[in-house]
């Protein structure tokens, strides 16, 4: 996950609305389908999509209260918490 992208898109989703990023998660899953896809292609398409459900859930501690500086902050250490106990 990349915070600078995620940031621009809870910046997205504070100007648009939530919904395009949600029919954009659907989009590039339903790529992700196609059995001519490299596996460096997939690589990216997943990353597009962990950082999309990534800024949904900073939007979601938002609009929970938390501003949007400790939003991020909180989940950045819960990725990270969760990658070291891998």
């Amino acid at each position: 996950m990349k915070l600078p992208v995620i940031k621009h898109l809870v910046e997205f989703i504070a100007q648009n609305d939530q919904d395009y990023v949600l029919e954009t998660i659907e989009t590039l899953e339903a790529l992700t389908e196609v059995p001519s896809l490299k596996d460096e292609e997939l690589d990216v398409i997943g990353e597009l999509i962990s950082n999309m459900y990534g800024a949904i859930e900073v939007d979601k501690l938002i609009k929970e209260g938390a501003d949007r500086k400790e939003a991020l902050n909180s989940f950045m250490q819960r990725v990270l918490g969760s990658i070291d106990k891998s």
